[in-house]
């Protein structure tokens, strides 16, 4: 059996520098994650606050939108405002029927004090407990990601800036300076670049973000944060030996996301990757496919119904346990299609060759996220010529320890540092 290769642990970490050595107010020693929800952008903060060291010492919130009918038409709106309009939605229905007023379910918590302590309570609370346990406790790190929890964000470090120390991840679009970081990958920034200013027209420049290039309190990454690390990983091929240990090698592992506004395809796709899985079947002991929930039915029956009774392939039907963590770690290669960046960024932490189907049929930003990861080496589009059995590596993508070590670099400036 090929062993199962690894990313070798992160070097120590350095020395303490003098000016912590005294101060029992500026050891950060608990984080508040500001989540919505979506598991690939709570991931992102999860993943940061486990390479700081405070992966058990954390409290998340979310905020959270209204869905189900016309929510699904107003999602382009601030969530606040969002919240507010469903809210009066509610009101109006229950009046016009005539019925006797109850109150509503709230978002965040519940209660029952008022509108606006339901939109704002867990601002409230959380700049609260911060002022309140300054003393005892020290600082407090605030880590949130995704468009909806960007005005709570921004608000818990104005009413706490001396007490909170807050990083947003993924662009915030605009007014960067409402946070003491913000963690987002460059492509983010492709807006600015001359062949992006060559595909945008002159009277749409200036509503394209960012529009300013990204200043010192700005880290970039190459792609998204995550939780895998060298620890995950080897404790996770413990965890699911007994299930893939037995596998003929070499394993192939196939991630299949779904079509994005910047990565369009369809049962096209779905076609050609079955084509070239066909092609390369010799070449592997075992192939194992995972669909997202959101890939579209019209791509994965074809995929289905050309591999359900192949001895080699096992395809997840979507119950739990979720094998992805063990995919990660027992996979001698992967193919992924290229609208996730998430997807490609895990297993590109892993330093074994990853795959990827379909790069050519992103634009925009994807586009040149999928260039920065060709020309680093560590992706190969999948043409389905390849020989699966004949393995190369290159540096693991590192993009959350490494930013995570920018952070205590943010926080030393202040005086601070972060204690797990």
């Amino acid at each position: 059996m090929r062993p199962i290769r690894l990313p070798e642990p992160p070097s120590p970490t350095i020395g303490v520098p003098e000016i912590f050595e005294g101060g029992a107010y500026s050891v950060i020693r608990r984080a508040v994650i500001i989540g919505n929800g979506y598991p690939g952008s709570e991931n992102q903060s999860i993943g940061l606050v486990r390479a700081l060291g405070l992966y058990d010492k954390h409290v998340l919130y979310r905020v959270t939108r209204p869905r189900g009918g016309i929510n699904e038409w107003l999602l382009w709106l601030p969530v606040s405002l969002h919240q507010k309009l469903d809210y009066l939605i509610q009101l109006i229905q229950i009046y016009s029927r005539g019925r006797n007023y109850v109150p509503l379910p709230l978002e965040n918590g519940g209660g029952s004090v008022g509108l606006a302590s339901v939109l704002e309570a867990d601002v409230k609370q959380i700049v609260t407990m911060a002022r309140q346990t300054f003393e005892k406790d020290g600082p407090l790190l605030v880590v949130a990601s995704g468009r909806d929890t960007i005005s709570v964000a921004s608000s818990i470090r104005r009413l706490a800036s001396e007490n909170v120390f807050v990083i947003q991840i993924q662009h915030p679009r605009s007014q960067l300076n409402r946070f003491d970081l913000v963690i987002t990958p460059r492509h983010d920034f492709y807006p600015l670049t001359p062949q992006a200013q060559e595909q945008v027209p002159q009277f749409l420049h200036r509503w394209i973000t960012p529009r300013e290039p990204p200043d010192r309190h700005v880290i970039l990454t190459l792609g998204a944060l995550h939780q895998i690390d060298s620890a995950t990983l080897r404790s996770t091929a413990a965890a699911w030996h007994d299930e893939f240990a037995p596998l003929p090698k070499p394993l192939l592992v196939v991630n299949i996301g779904w079509p994005t506004s910047h990565c369009r395809y369809g049962a096209d796709l779905a076609k050609q990757l079955t084509a070239y899985l066909l092609n390369i079947l010799s070449s592997c002991g075992t192939v194992r496919i995972s669909f997202s929930s959101r890939t579209p039915e019209k791509v994965s029956k074809i995929i289905v119904k050309e591999f359900a009774d192949n001895s080699k392939v096992y395809i997840w039907d979507g119950q739990e346990p979720n094998p992805h963590m063990g995919h990660l770690a027992w996979a001698d290669a992967f193919v992924v299609t290229a609208d996730s960046v998430s997807l490609i960024s895990e297993a590109c932490s892993t330093g074994k060759p990853v795959y990827v189907m379909g790069p050519e049929r992103c634009k925009w930003k994807l586009s040149d996220f999928h260039k920065s990861l060709r020309e680093r080496g560590v992706v190969r589009p999948f043409t389905g010529s390849e020989d699966i059995a004949e393995s190369w590596s290159y540096p693991p993508l590192n993009d959350t320890a490494e930013a995570a070590s920018q952070v205590r670099e943010a926080l030393a400036e202040r005086g601070w540092r972060v204690r797990p």
